[in-house]
């Protein structure tokens, strides 16, 4: 089942025919918000907003660990995100839409990054992070929007909640090389991994983050909400497409990414490690 997880300004999504709010507890602590299911024309599947119900969450503060498991728990197998990001490619311009097929984590706060420590120990390959399979099904739902959908960019993850330096701008755009900056994908990417789900972000481009030399390029609040309405509806229109030629059968290495990756003997867990560990293999 495909899953939606709704960044900045999608707290509901629009179409969806509500069948029922799951209010699900997880190891972890509470999700962001109720996992809502429903069907999309003729497509079943979940959403989730990630900053809660109202932007109630700062990024720091989102539970990506019991977002993930909830989601899981809830029948997901894939899951698309979607996330407003800042732009450090003049090429990517503010009201683009984007799909990244990296990350780099610039994250230097306490988040919890992994299902896996106390006594249960897993390395999954996070060489590439997401889902090809899903990132080209958006590539192929954003076909008819005028401007096309970037392709292969890399995504820088910062912590927030403070809009970035100049200086930072210029080190993740010269030195590490990325094209896209944001504060809510790191964790929420690696986990889907450990969850054995395909995973993907449709990124809107709300500014060119600071790394212009034109102090009114540089990205503000009133500037990211005055730009983010006509990319939001385009967005929106992508989730749409995909929901509607969106074939659940598919298969792909992501749903097997735990295969080889668990050191440690079942025989040497607990009942709540077997628990967790049959939940992420489903």
């Amino acid at each position: 089942m495909l899953a939606i997880i709704g960044g900045t300004g999608i707290y509901q999504l629009e179409g969806l025919t509500v069948i029922r709010e799951r209010h699900l507890e997880t190891p972890f602590g509470a999700p962001s918000a109720p996992v809502v299911e429903g069907r999309l024309g003729d497509t079943p599947l979940l959403f989730l907003p990630r900053h809660g119900a109202g932007h109630r969450l700062l990024p720091s503060e989102i539970n990506y660990r019991a977002n993930i498991w909830a989601l899981k728990k809830a029948g997901a197998t894939r899951v698309l995100g979607l996330s407003a990001v800042g732009s450090l490619r003049r090429e990517i311009a503010p009201g683009d839409l984007a799909v990244p097929a990296q990350y780099f984590d610039f994250i230097k706060g306490p988040r919890h990054k992994t299902f896996f420590g106390e006594g249960l120990v897993a390395h999954v390959s996070t060489a590439e992070p997401t889902c090809r399979q899903l990132s080209r099904a958006l590539a192929e739902a954003g076909e008819g929007l005028e401007r096309p959908i970037h392709q292969g960019k890399t995504y820088a993850c910062v912590d927030g909640p403070r809009l970035g330096t100049r200086a930072e701008s210029l080190f993740l755009r010269d030195a590490a090389n990325c094209d896209l900056v944001g504060m809510t994908n790191v964790p929420e990417v690696f986990l889907a991994r450990e969850a054995q789900l395909c995973y993907a972000t449709l990124s809107i481009t709300t500014d060119y983050d600071c790394w212009m030399d034109d102090p009114a390029q540089h990205v503000s609040v009133e500037q990211v909400i005055a730009r983010y309405g006509a990319s939001l509806e385009r967005a929106k229109g992508v989730v749409k497409a995909l929901a509607e030629r969106w074939d659940g059968a598919q298969d792909c290495t992501c749903r097997h990414s735990l295969d080889s990756a668990v050191l440690t003997p079942r025989e040497s867990l607990n009942e709540a490690q077997q628990a967790l560990l049959n939940l992420l293999r489903r």
